[in-house]
């Protein structure tokens, strides 16, 4: 079975995690989250490349790089962990996935970024961009299904949008807006690439999410979404 919550549908396949909070998941569990969030890190990285502009959450830590005159895939690191912080006051409690959340995909961005180089012209941006995004969303699908902890940012959404009472959406649309602006305010690469990504992940993740509903070998119950 398959339910939608926040929006998607987030299929319980034969590796999903039955407890949200276990400390040892099994292995083919543990193994398809790595995975998942690898691809993630390196569709961010592949958009990175693209050098036209970057998905919202890495505006932020572009701007802090430069900041910092640290490198995106640190900058990013120290992101997710103030967003950590901040679930203190929440009371929201990470799971194992939100932990390899900060260190997977930060780690991912550090190490392939400087291998891809810079994209000579604007036709290789664009496919960048599509790749990239691509990318994420296959990543997505794969770490959303494992139910091993929301990710640092969706964590924190969450927690404020239970702690005020507001809707999701708005919760989500101030949260982004703030960072998209402090991040552009810092000197992070806000442009054309940001705009497509925005438009093109909720339906790429949507399409992902069905595909693994499909291949799921067994019917499941609701997971938490990253």
């Amino acid at each position: 079975m398959v339910v939608r919550e926040k929006g998607r549908e987030v299929p319980t396949t034969w590796w999903s995690s039955e407890e949200v909070h276990s400390i040892r998941p099994r292995r083919s569990t543990l193994s398809i989250l790595i995975l998942g969030l690898f691809l993630f890190g390196l569709g961010d990285a592949v958009i990175i490349s693209a050098d036209w502009g970057v998905t919202p959450w890495t505006v932020l830590a572009d701007g802090l790089s430069a900041l910092l005159g640290t490198s995106i895939g640190i900058a990013t690191f120290i992101v997710s962990l103030a967003v950590l912080v901040l679930w203190v006051p929440l009371g929201e409690k990470p799971g194992v996935g939100t932990i390899l959340n900060v260190v997977i995909i930060a780690g991912t961005i550090e190490i392939f970024l400087p291998q891809l180089g810079s994209s000579p012209n604007p036709l290789d941006s664009i496919f960048r961009i599509v790749g990239g995004t691509a990318l994420i969303a296959v990543g997505s699908a794969l770490y959303l299904t494992c139910n091993l902890g929301p990710g640092p940012r969706d964590g924190w959404m969450t927690g404020l949008h239970r702690a005020t009472g507001k809707p999701i959406g708005f919760v989500r649309g101030t949260i982004e807006t703030f960072v998209l602006l402090a991040g552009w305010l810092l000197g992070g690469d806000l442009w054309v690439g940001t705009v497509l990504f925005a438009l093109l992940i909720g339906p790429a993740v949507a399409i992902c999410l069905r595909i693994t509903a499909a291949a799921a070998s067994q019917d499941g119950t609701r997971v938490n979404s990253d």
